[in-house]
């Protein structure tokens, strides 16, 4: 790949909060979407995750159209950075999780995808030049600790945590990786080319491993959930992370994935979940005391 010398601007104070209701709203439909991927534990991930990417990248393409936005066609290294964002942030993210699941319990994965803060804050400055500022350090610090306190910890064997390294280091690269494309195509361009990459990625893999009639074998349980992705968590939750990002940078952005848990713990009770504990509940209020450290009055933007 290129040396990458884009930056993504800080901007300016009067927009900064509302890029943090988009960063956090678009987590928050991630965080929602937990509980609607569970009912696909059982269908065939490869079909299904195409047919998911293929939707939300025409639902990405109709609204682009009616919005006035325009999308440009990539070139050059772009093409790169928008595999690698496919193939470690989608691609084998999704793989890392499934395996990872079968020598850790879910929670360690989750602590994994917990300390993307913490990543971000030291990465995402160093990308454009910058040093990591230690306010957002600690934020993200402070922000991880809440998200593993609402995930709650778990056991795994030594596969089980090396895979849940990959999934924290591909989730971190979703939106690394994403970073030398904002400039030029922002946050439409990036989610219609990813998405439309995305589908023929998995259907590729979907067609060679599980087979040309698998997505025949989906329920119509499994189709609903996987428009409700295709809608809510990819095409939607897309355009607004990465138009945060664009507008808070990598490092402050990234503290709003603590968003993510709570919102999965919201809607898990909302679901018919038990009502969370006293250390969840405690997590939930370390989350927001790390976000409204980097976030607050006086923060600056990196």
């Amino acid at each position: 790949m290129a040396a990458m010398t884009t930056s993504v601007e800080a901007p300016p104070q009067q927009s900064a909060a509302s890029a943090v209701l988009t960063g956090a709203t678009a987590m928050g439909f991630v965080g929602g979407s937990v509980a609607i991927s569970a009912v696909l534990s059982d269908a065939p991930l490869f079909t299904a995750q195409s047919i998911r990417y293929a939707a939300a990248c025409l639902v990405l393409v109709g609204f682009a159209r009616l919005a006035g936005r325009s999308v440009h066609r990539p070139h050059g290294a772009e093409w790169a950075w928008l595999l690698g964002v496919v193939g470690a942030g989608m691609v084998l993210f999704n793989v890392a999780l499934v395996r990872g699941s079968e020598h850790a319990e879910p929670a360690v994965l989750g602590v994994a995808v917990a300390s993307v803060p913490i990543v971000l804050a030291v990465v995402g400055p160093l990308m454009t030049g910058r040093r990591p500022e230690a306010r957002v350090l600690l934020a993200a610090a402070v922000v991880t600790v809440g998200a593993g306190l609402v995930q709650g910890l778990g056991r795994s064997c030594a596969t089980g945590l090396a895979w849940a390294f990959v999934v924290l280091a591909c989730e971190a690269g979703f939106t690394l990786l994403a970073v030398p494309l904002l400039a030029r195509h922002g946050a439409w361009g990036v989610s219609v080319h990813t998405t439309w990459l995305a589908a023929v990625v998995f259907g590729a893999l979907g067609l060679a491993i599980e087979g040309p009639t698998a997505a025949a074998e989906l329920t119509g349980g499994e189709l609903v959930a996987v428009g409700y992705l295709a809608v809510g968590m990819t095409a939607v939750a897309f355009v607004l992370w990465y138009s945060a990002v664009g507008r808070l940078g990598t490092a402050r952005a990234g503290l709003l994935t603590g968003v993510a848990p709570v919102a999965a713990a919201g809607v898990g009770v909302a679901m018919g979940a038990p009502r969370p504990g006293l250390l969840v509940w405690l997590g939930i209020a370390v989350v927001g005391a790390g976000l409204g450290l980097g976030l607050g009055v006086g923060a600056r933007s990196r």
